[in-house]
Formats: C-alpha cells, sequence, structure tokens
C-alpha cells in the first residue's frame, strides 16, 4: 500500500506514520510539507521524517499532480490548524484549509487514487446545548478555522464514489505527546503548565464542554479510513470520531491532571465571558462503522503520557505561551524574520 501524507511534519504526522509503519510493516509512505514548523522538535536530534520513504516539500497551493501517481490513499492532514491561527490568517486558512483539500481530491481521483482521508474537525458543531451533537446534527461553525473545515466537506462530497472512497474524520479536539508536541492545545497546555510552573490556570469559568481524543488514537483512526471500503458507511462519510467516554468539561480537564502530577493547583475565573465553544458529541456512528480501530487511551494515561514525554525531553519552560510550541507563535516569527509573506508563502 502507498500511501501519501500532506502536512506531515505537524504535531499528528509524525505519530501516523509510526503507527501505520507498525501495522502495515510493507507500506511505502510518503510525505509533502510546506514545512512550517519542521524544526519545532521536543528532541531535535530526531527526526521523525526518517520513517518515510520521501519527504516531499511544497505548499500544498501549489501541489504537484505527478506525485499521486500510483498512490492509494492520501491523508490530508495539511491545515492551518487552530481558532487562533484561522483569525489571523483568515485567507490562508480558507485556502489551504478548504480549497486545497477540494483540489488534491479532484487530482487525485483522476490519478485513481482509491481512498482520500480528510482531518475534519468536531468544532464544527460550536456551540451547542441540548446534547451530545450526531453526524445528522445542525453545524454552527463559528471560527474561520471551522467554517473551512464544513467549507471542505462540502467539496469533497460531490467527489466521492465507489472507486474513491472520502473519508472526513471529525476530530474530538486533539491531545497526547508528539515529536513536534503543540502546547496550544487544552490538556496539553495544562499537564505543561502543571509541570513547569505547578499550576493551571483556566482562563474560562471551566464549564465549557470538550471532546478529546489522543493523538495515538487519531491515528489509529487515520489507519482505518485509508482501509475503509465504500461498503462500509458509503463513498462518502463524515464521522464524529473519538469516544463517548472522552466528553469533558474544561475544569475537569484540570483536575485530572492535579490528580495525576503532585502539588498542583488550579484557578477558575468567575467572571469570564461565556465561551461560545462549547458542545458535546456522540461517537456512536464511529464505533459502530469501526469497531477495531476504537480509541484505547484514557484520560489519566494521557496525562501520564504528555507529562512523561515532556520530562524525558527536558522541558522547563515556564513561558512556553511564547515559545515554538505555540504554532501561531511560529508563524509570527517566520514573518517577523522576513522568511514568510503576509499570505504565508515563503519568500
Amino acid at each position: 500500500m502507498k500511501i501519501l501524507i500532506t502536512g506531515n511534519m505537524g504535531y499528528i504526522g509524525p505519530v501516523v506514520v509510526d503507527h501505520v509503519r507498525k501495522h502495515i510493516p510493507d507500506a511505502k509512505i510518503y510525505g509533502f510539507d510546506t514545512g512550517y514548523f519542521a524544526t519545532n522538535l521536543i528532541e531535535p536530534g530526531k527526526l521523525p521524517e526518517q520513517k518515510l520513504n520521501a519527504q516531499y516539500f511544497g505548499d500544498v497551493r501549489q501541489f504537484p499532480a505527478e506525485i499521486l501517481e500510483n498512490i492509494d490513499a492520501v491523508i490530508y492532514l495539511a491545515a492551518i490548524s487552530n481558532d487562533p491561527m484561522g483569525n489571523a490568517y483568515e485567507k490562508a486558512t480558507h485556502e489551504i484549509n478548504a480549497q486545497c483539500t477540494i483540489q488534491i481530491a479532484e487530482m487525485a481521483k483522476a490519478k485513481q487514487v482509491k481512498s482520500f482521508v480528510f482531518a475534519s474537525s468536531c468544532s464544527m458543531y460550536g456551540y451547542a446545548e441540548g446534547g451530545a451533537r450526531s453526524e445528522t446534527d445542525a453545524l454552527n461553525p463559528l471560527t474561520a478555522y471551522a467554517k473551512s473545515k464544513v467549507a471542505a466537506e462540502i467539496g469533497l462530497q460531490k467527489l466521492a464514489a465507489t472507486d474513491f472512497t472520502i473519508t472526513c474524520l471529525r476530530f474530538a479536539t486533539a491531545c497526547g505527546f508528539s515529536p513536534r508536541i503543540r502546547l496550544d492545545l487544552v490538556l496539553n497546555d495544562f499537564v505543561a503548565s502543571a509541570l513547569v510552573n505547578k499550576k493551571i490556570e483556566i482562563l474560562s469559568d471551566g464549564t465549557p464542554w470538550r471532546p478529546l481524543i489522543h493523538v495515538q488514537d487519531m491515528a489509529r483512526a487515520l489507519h482505518w479510513a485509508c482501509i475503509r471500503t465504500s461498503d462500509i458507511g458509503g463513498a462518502f462519510l463524515a464521522v464524529n470520531t473519538g469516544s463517548n467516554t472522552w466528553n469533558y468539561q474544561v475544569k475537569d480537564l484540570a483536575a485530572a491532571v492535579q490528580k495525576e502530577l503532585a502539588g498542583v493547583s488550579i484557578s477558575i475565573n468567575p467572571h469570564a465571558a461565556p465561551d461560545k465553544r462549547s458542545y458535546q458529541v456522540a461517537f456512536d456512528l464511529f464505533a459502530k462503522l469501526a469497531p477495531a480501530h476504537q480509541p484505547q487511551v484514557d484520560l489519566s494515561s494521557a496525562v501520564r503520557d504528555i507529562a512523561t514525554g515532556l520530562q524525558k525531553a527536558h522541558f522547563a519552560d515556564s513561558d512556553f505561551r511564547n515559545s515554538q510550541y505555540i504554532r501561531l507563535k511560529v508563524l509570527a516569527q517566520h514573518q517577523k524574520e522576513n522568511r514568510l509573506n503576509a499570505d504565508l508563502f515563503w519568500q
């Protein structure tokens, strides 16, 4: 099996490559990435891309179709990957997350690729009261990032066919350790702050709901989507990807970190403005369709995984929210040093 991963040099990609290597040993794996975060390694001596058959560098907005020759599956991870970045770079977010997703899927279909897998997001449910949201519920995207994921799904649906399956995995909020770890994700942030500052500061009142998924379980789901056929879920499938047991309020996440890491205090802002991003999600369809690829990491294990990884890497940056582990800060630094222009093209 030959798999191309766009955006492989981010947070999720190295974990996906490692998972595929273990579970499909004879797979040929290729990466395509612009390299925004290539040097943001928690352990600089270890290069995850050594496990690839080839690494291509380029921008998905200038994607060379010939790379898709003889590819069986495309995993589209390339993205401006959270709300702060989406708000700062709305044009690039729409182009990379939506337009290019559809364009590369069109190229893939023309090259007779069998499977196209899109890393979508549960954030498209926005603010949702009245219980967990399923795939048939109305979408309420509140940010440029969430809106880009909705636009991509709408465009992809038109391309699906029995010989070209498209799977949109609406992932819960990511967490967990990775060679290119992000600390702009809620649980990762809480663990890092607990380790180096011995405190967790919740900027909201702690009540917003978040579904979470460990990055290893994201890799498990992406593997399944690559081998999924149209008789399982249809030629086009948009599916909430996570576990019903992983719907938590933000204050519960902080408490879980405090339980695992001794001597940590928690502060909550009771006067904070309401967080409009609050939603619970139902993952029953994913459980039904992919019983052999269900999430296996629980919350306490995830906390320990993040903490252990950071400790092994001798992480000690008390000002990490201004560091290379915050993706928006990395892009801003590239621009400050004239490496990227306003549209996030390399100069």
